[in-house]
């Protein structure tokens, strides 16, 4: 068993709470409620990570602006075998990466493939997130989350997205190439105005950049070195495991020279129902007890609870309990956005929803057979919910979402405005450090 699976609890534990079970019905549909995921005219979910609901477009390793499949797969085989002359880009790459040495070996592991790449900073055009730009270390993330969005990013190298958890991609040089790009695409490391902020790079926005391969090879840690010595940055990482603080050092460093928030995901504290919707992904209490520690180190620090699972996760107590618990441990802002399926996702978690949780078929039959979303009304009602919550509990809103924006940027997710402001950070000049 890989230590990100550990049942040793870490050094700072949060005190567990009993979670009943939710009810059998689903979140009760409010449309008269105030909508404040609406804006410029329209509904989208919360950007939010692995797992979580984004729609930005497919360069950035990001969900399409539609819920649409980007290519059916026409291959399932592994990678490193004869290449079709057929496949071009990213599949071809793939086709021809060769086998990553590791010292797993169980056969129930997934198997590493070192891709060769041009580039490690990805750009995103899109005005449906709060950030410029994202980095991705790995495509396909063991955790193998049930209702993970990300699987169709496997289908662009004509791979099923089933595989996405089973053929790990390792990218090549990240930090050599990360350096380079920082230098040549990065758009605004001298040329700020005093009203301005640097442009947000989010790691980890369709993958775990602390699944268990980063014990392995690091490329995670690779590029934090070289985020590490540049100044004025604003950064996120977004993640599901408590080997974040593995890198507690590292992450303190950039804190001081540049603007960097961390965002721990956790979808429910019940384990057994964890393990189920999340089978290799680090038990709750661990992910609240990294909480814990990253903030007692003085780092910037929330959690999301995305995506939440209508029926599943969304019940009234369970939500009222984890926001509770990330209070606990710390936590500054608190989020959530409802599930969200593509269609290769799709594929994935409706049979598993109808072995596991056959009373909810129709209703996600209903909810998602032709669209990625779950009604705007039921959306609606949830975000209402989240407000309340984090005024309940004194959280902030996130860092980022107050920033000003070095271009247009609007933020569709759950109309972050609270009473609780968070103060913005002061800007620090991008440079090089000796």
């Amino acid at each position: 068993m890989p230590p990100v699976l550990s049942t040793s609890a870490e050094r700072l534990r949060v005190a567990s709470r009993p979670v009943p079970k939710p009810p059998a019905s689903l979140f009760p549909l409010t449309p008269k409620q105030p909508d404040p995921e609406r804006r410029a005219g329209e509904a989208a979910p919360l950007a939010s990570g692995p797992g979580g609901s984004l729609a930005v477009s497919p360069a950035a390793d990001c969900p399409p602006p539609q819920a649409e499949a980007p290519r059916a797969p026409q291959s399932t085989d592994a990678p490193n075998r004869k290449v079709p002359a057929t496949l071009v880009g990213i599949a071809r790459l793939a086709a021809s990466s060769p086998p990553a040495e590791t010292r797993r070996k169980s056969a129930a592991g997934p198997e590493y493939f070192r891709l060769p790449v041009r580039s490690v900073l990805n750009h995103c055009d899109s005005e449906r997130v709060p950030f410029e730009w994202t980095i991705n270390p790995y495509r396909g993330c063991e955790f193998a989350c049930r209702y993970c969005y990300a699987r169709y990013t496997h289908e662009y190298m004509e791979l099923d997205g089933a595989d996405f958890e089973r053929k790990i991609f390792v990218k090549q040089n990240a930090g050599p190439l990360l350096a380079r790009d920082l230098l040549h695409k990065y758009r605004f490391p001298v040329r700020l105005s005093p009203s301005q902020f640097p442009e947000h790079i989010a790691i980890g926005t369709a993958t775990d950049p602390y699944q268990p391969a980063e014990l392995e090879f690091g490329v995670t840690r690779a590029c934090l070195e070289e985020l590490a010595k540049l100044e004025g940055l604003s950064l996120s990482i977004t993640t599901k495991s408590q080997q974040i603080v593995r890198d507690l050092e590292l992450l303190k460093r950039i804190s001081e020279r540049s603007s960097l928030f961390i965002n721990l995901t956790v979808t429910t504290l019940r384990t057994r129902l964890a393990r189920l919707l999340e089978p290799r992904a680090p038990r709750p209490d661990l992910r609240l007890a990294a909480v814990a520690q990253l903030r007692e180190a003085g780092l910037a620090v929330g959690v999301f609870a995305s995506p939440l699972l209508p029926g599943i996760t969304d019940g009234d107590t369970d939500l009222d309990s984890l926001a509770a618990a990330a209070k606990d441990a710390g936590a500054q802002w608190f989020a959530a956005g409802v599930l969200f399926l593509m269609p290769s996702s799709r594929k994935q978690f409706l049979p598993f929803l109808r072995e596991k949780f056959p009373r909810l078929e129709k209703q996600y039959d209903e909810w998602y057979a032709r669209n990625g979303y779950a009604p705007e009304a039921y959306r609606r009602a949830i975000a209402e919910r989240i407000v309340r919550l984090r005024a309940k509990y004194g959280f902030n809103a996130r860092p980022w979402d107050e920033m000003p924006r070095p271009t247009p940027c609007v933020q569709l997710s759950l109309g972050w405005e609270t009473s609780v402001e968070a103060e913005p950070r002061p800007r620090k000049q991008f440079r090089a450090l000796g």
